[in-house]
């Protein structure tokens, strides 16, 4: 498997992005949204990579939620509503808040590989299919 290469280093595997689904489609969760967004260079100046691996800071929150709000059919999504939305992860410890930086978040692609993708091997620190 190929992985996704960005700018400044950062890699991610293909599995972590599921195809764009058509405009309003309800298919689509949020964590899928926002690796979209960042995968694109057209959003580099609402949403991007940074810091450590996985880490992003939404640049405009007002955009990002506008962005999902259109694309989930829900036009009086805001930030307020998204960032619950977000919240949502941490129990599940798909994200976390950075603390002590403002609008910045840390994916665990760890944690989406054991809950999304059981049979992708990480114990050679690469994004590999394990034999099953």
């Amino acid at each position: 498997m190929i992985p996704c290469v960005f700018p400044a280093g950062f890699a991610f595997p293909e599995w972590a992005y599921k195809p764009e689904s058509s405009p309003g489609s309800r298919q689509i969760q949020l964590w899928h949204f926002i690796l979209e967004l960042l995968r694109k260079q057209e959003y580099n100046d609402v949403i991007a990579w940074q810091g450590d691996y996985g880490e992003f800071v939404i640049k405009d929150p007002d955009e990002v939620a506008r962005l999902w709000g259109a694309r989930k059919c829900k036009p009086q999504m805001n930030y307020d509503k998204l960032s619950r939305a977000l919240r949502y992860y941490y129990n599940k410890r798909i994200l976390h808040k950075t603390k002590g930086k403002r609008f910045t978040y840390k994916f665990n692609f760890n944690k989406l590989v054991l809950v999304n993708y059981p049979f992708i091997d990480m114990g050679s620190g690469r994004y590999t299919f394990a034999a099953t």
